[in-house]
């Protein structure tokens, strides 16, 4: 079964996917948002291409470990996706993906002009990588 994850952004979503056997994490895409809701549509063609039943969202804690408006709004999206689509949401913390991110682009060499649309994929698949290694098969 494969597993999608979402580095949800009020400008892009980052998205990742498992391999069929839920090993391995990959970058996939990032969707901007769009007023149109253009968004929504290309989320929910990846769930059905892709026959998704599990979901994992990252969820931005303060360093406290606390959820703040971030948190609430991710929690509202997650939401809104199941009224949507016939699949579990799970939600994972998403302190330090960003910068691993980060660090990962630069050690690429990657372009400043490439890393904006990357950073969110890769995020959603450290994500993905992250939830994976918590709960095995």
């Amino acid at each position: 079964m494969r597993v999608l994850a979402l580095d949800y952004g009020k400008k892009r979503i980052g998205v990742a996917i498992s391999d069929p056997s839920g090993v391995i994490a990959q970058p996939l895409e990032t969707i901007e948002h769009d007023s149109k809701h253009g968004h929504w549509r290309r989320l929910l063609d990846l769930i059905d291409e892709y026959d998704i039943k599990r979901l994992v969202i990252g969820l931005p804690l303060h360093m406290s470990g606390q959820e703040g408006p971030e948190a609430e709004a991710v929690r509202r999206f997650g939401a809104e996706i199941e009224k949507r689509a016939d699949v579990r949401i799970d939600f994972m913390d998403e302190r330090w993906t960003t910068k691993e991110a980060d660090a990962a682009l630069q050690n690429a060499g990657t372009r400043r002009s490439k890393k904006r649309g990357l950073k969110d994929s890769i995020a959603a698949a450290i994500i993905l990588r992250t939830w994976m290694e918590r709960n095995p098969h």
